[in-house]
């Protein structure tokens, strides 16, 4: 993969659905997507339904989207292939600086 991102993402399991609520900021200021899924974050099957639903948001095969760290945390680093950082920030429509008090 030549192009790759990497994105902050807060999951909920056992969210009741699989969906993609949207941006937050943490404490730092950091910004983060917050992503639930119906899975339980048991085996894996968490972090494995999240990589499923953010490669069909993108467009991308699921083999393009992997948890990096964070595997047993709350708060995930995700790394997505075959995208630059610009291309992933403009298809999650991640806003450049906005305020989220």
């Amino acid at each position: 993969m030549s192009d790759s991102a990497r994105l902050a993402v807060r999951l909920t399991p056992r969210g009741g659905r699989d969906q993609i609520d949207g941006w937050a900021k943490d404490p730092a200021g950091r910004l983060f997507l917050k992503i639930r899924v119906s899975a339980p974050p048991v085996e894996g099957e968490a972090n494995s339904a999240l990589e499923k639903l953010l490669a069909k948001a993108l467009g991308l095969p699921k083999s393009s989207v992997a948890v990096v760290s964070g595997s047993t945390a709350r708060l995930k680093q995700i790394e997505v292939g075959g995208l630059s950082q610009n291309d992933l920030d403009r298809r999650l429509a991640k806003p450049a600086a906005f305020d989220l008090s």
